[in-house]
């Protein structure tokens, strides 16, 4: 696996538990998730691209 790989990977573990389902996170609304969704979006674009 390469390093692109393995990021995109952690990235999308990261944006599924931002998800404000549990209850110590409701209150942050779905900020956490957006900002990791973007990150996962420009990785898996650069990942495509062949610049990673």
């Amino acid at each position: 696996m390469s390093l692109g790989m393995i990021l995109l990977i952690v990235l999308i573990l990261v944006a599924i538990g931002a998800l404000p389902t549990w209850p110590h996170s409701r209150s942050w609304g779905y900020g956490p998730t957006g900002i990791s969704g973007l990150i996962v979006v420009v990785l898996l674009i650069l990942l495509l691209t062949g610049r990673i």
